[in-house]
This record gives C-alpha cells, structure tokens and sequence, in this order.
C-alpha cells in the first residue's frame, strides 16, 4: 500500500509511448515515481505496451489498458503500484468501446479505495459529424460519471478521472480564446459538459490548485511558435471526486523547459494527496 505520508498520480496524453520512450517520457514518468499514471494516446498492441514499460523501468506497475482496433490510434492506460481490481474497458458503447477512449480500474491506496479513469476524448470538428460523435461521447461518459460518482458515495469510495479531455473549460484555459469561439474544443456546447461535471460533484484539481489563471496550460502545436510563446490549451485534466479532492495538496504541470527537450504535445499534470488525519 501506498505510504501514509502521500499519494501521488500522473495524467499524461503521450502522443505515441513508443515515441515517448526515444524522447525521454518513459524516463520522466519512472523519475516522478507516482502511484497510479493514466495514459493516453498509447498507440499500442498490449504486448508494445508492455515492451515500452519493460525498456522505460515500468514494468513492476500493474496494467489495465484499452487499445484502439485500429492500430495506431488512441488508446488509453491506467498503471498503478498496487493490484487493480474491477477493471471496465468502454462505455458500454460498441462504437467508442473498440477505440480506445475510455479504460477504469479500483485502486487500493492510503486514501481509501479510488475508481481510476484514463479518458481519451475526440478533439472534434465543428459542425461535422466527428463532432457529432464527440458529443455522443461526452453524453456517454456523463452518464458513466453520474454511476461511478452514485456508487462511491453508496462505498464510501473515490473517484479520480484524468486524460485528455479535448475541451479547455474557461477562457482562462485557453491563450486566444477569442479566436477560437467557434472551433472544436472551445465551443459552448463542450464547455457545459464540464459545467455539469463539475455541478455532479466533480473537482477540476488542476485549477483548484493550480491558481486562478490564465493557464497553466497543458497542450501546445508542434507547429510555429505555439510553445515558446506559451500559446496553449488546458485539456488535460483530473477531476476527483469531493472528499478525494479535500485531500489534494498540489497540482503541477511539468512543462518542459524548452522545445527540444518536450516528449509530447503535451505536458502531465502531477496531482499530490495526503490522507485525511
């Protein structure tokens, strides 16, 4: 079991673990040491999955991970020190189920049990049917997220949900909103989706903890000068459930220091715990 004195967990979009593992990410994550780490966008069969862990000094980190049936695409993880139990790959959506998106674990830990989440939502395009589908998504989670917030309530347990959520939330979350008002991903109709998360019971701990903006953002192009600018999303959340989230001390995103040494587009978001006296 975790120790007494905290508990950590990392959120991290890795853009490809196999890219991430040559950039260095592999070797950040086993650095920062943390209890639980949700991935996504792994963009592997299990069996590359495990090689990465093994190559990336991972591999003692217990499993659940859904992969996308199309190879190469998203793919979500959840790695955790202690043994997981009632592992749930999907929504129960047959569609979204064989892409990757969504994958949830028990997880013992000092802070009592906690249902961990790694979520992968679209990114979206306004007014298309991708952005059809990533609202049948989000509905769908909404729904996932109302079961999971009701039976930890009825258990006296925790929920945690983190990844990539592919909409940054207020105006703060995001550098040029104004430009972006009608574009996927800030668009008023993917916003209310987290005003109801949050009116469920859910706490955004990135931004309880991490100031009152704008940013810190987690998300910035690979193109142009998006990163060295500072030009960037928040998307990456975790969001936890209240009486998890009264025993959150810190959030920080772990922005690279400079373009050349960044392992993805975006940056994980390390939240730490101390348990409840």
């Amino acid at each position: 079991m975790a120790a007494a004195q905290g508990w950590s967990t990392v959120t991290a979009n890795v853009n490809g673990i196999r890219a991430a593992l040559r950039r260095g990410g592999m070797q950040w994550l086993a650095e920062a040491a943390p209890d639980v780490i949700c991935l996504q966008e792994v963009r592997a069969t299990h069996e590359q999955l495990h090689e990465v862990l093994a190559e990336g000094g991972l591999s003692h980190l217990h499993v659940a991970h859904s992969a996308s049936a199309q190879l190469g695409r998203s793919g979500v993880a959840v790695l955790s020190r202690e043994p997981q139990k009632s592992v749930v790959i999907g929504l129960g959506h047959e569609q979204f189920d064989q892409q990757g998106r969504w994958v949830e674990a028990v997880v013992p830990s000092a802070l009592g049990p906690i249902t961990v989440v790694s979520v992968y939502v679209h990114t979206g395009e306004a007014d298309t049917p991708r952005q059809a589908e990533k609202y049948e998504f989000l509905e769908a989670m909404s729904d996932r997220i109302d079961t999971l917030l009701k039976r930890a309530k009825r258990n006296k347990g925790h929920v945690l949900i983190s990844g990539d959520i592919n909409v940054a939330h207020q105006e703060v979350d995001i550098k040029n909103w104004k430009g972006n008002l009608k574009n996927a991903g800030f668009l008023p109709d993917e916003r209310a989706y987290l005003d109801r998360w949050m009116s469920s019971g859910l706490v955004d701990l990135g931004r309880a903890l991490g100031g009152p903006g704008p940013g810190p953002y987690t998300w910035w192009s690979w193109r142009g000068k998006a990163f060295d600018t500072d030009g960037g999303w928040r998307i990456d959340y975790t969001l936890a459930s209240a009486g998890l989230a009264a025993q959150a001390q810190q959030a920080i995103v772990g922005r690279a220091p400079t373009y050349a040494e960044r392992w993805s587009d975006h940056a994980p978001l390390t939240v730490t715990f101390a348990p409840s006296r």
